[in-house]
């Protein structure tokens, strides 16, 4: 036993005066992180609406991180367009859509007005939270920002008929 983790350090050892890392070698540990679907390993970085995102975890869940400016988005990016769950991990943002469309009172609130963050409902499942408005999206050159197709006239009493 004591030979085999020997081993193993002098090899962790070796593969980094390489400059090789853990995720270099797809032995970093930890949750796969989703982005539209597809599974990304820990330590990948993606950029999405003029944001890089690094996927790491927060106890058991993959989750991003959101970091510095990004020019152009590496990854497709539907909008918040149905529950995220199986489809983002928590962290992930995407700009709303009419998934998102809400009444309070009488006032219509478009969805595509703002940003949306995946985030845990507490119970194992995913849902999208406001985390601001849509300013703070970059849509790419001709990537089609999201509309709705509802009024406040579908407000009665705060419900979106």
């Amino acid at each position: 036993m004591t030979k085999t983790l020997t081993l193993l350090a002098s090899l962790a050892v070796a593969a980094s005066s390489f400059g090789l890392t853990a995720a270099d070698t797809g032995t970093e540990a930890g949750p796969a992180c989703l982005w539209a679907g597809a599974a990304y390993p820990q330590g990948a970085q993606v950029s999405a609406g003029g944001s890089d995102y690094t996927c790491g975890s927060q106890g058991p869940a993959p989750y991003w991180t959101r970091g510095r400016a990004a020019a152009v988005s590496t990854v497709p990016n539907p909008g918040a367009d149905s529950n995220p769950a199986g489809r983002f991990s928590a962290g992930a943002r995407q700009p709303g859509t009419e998934y998102e469309d809400t009444c309070v009172g009488d006032q219509f609130i478009p969805g595509p007005d703002d940003v949306y963050q995946a985030v845990s409902d507490g119970r194992g499942g995913l849902l999208w939270k406001f985390a601001g408005p849509i300013s703070q999206w970059t849509f790419d050159p001709g990537a089609v920002r999201p509309r709705t197709t509802r009024s406040s006239g579908l407000c009665i009493d705060g419900v979106l008929t």
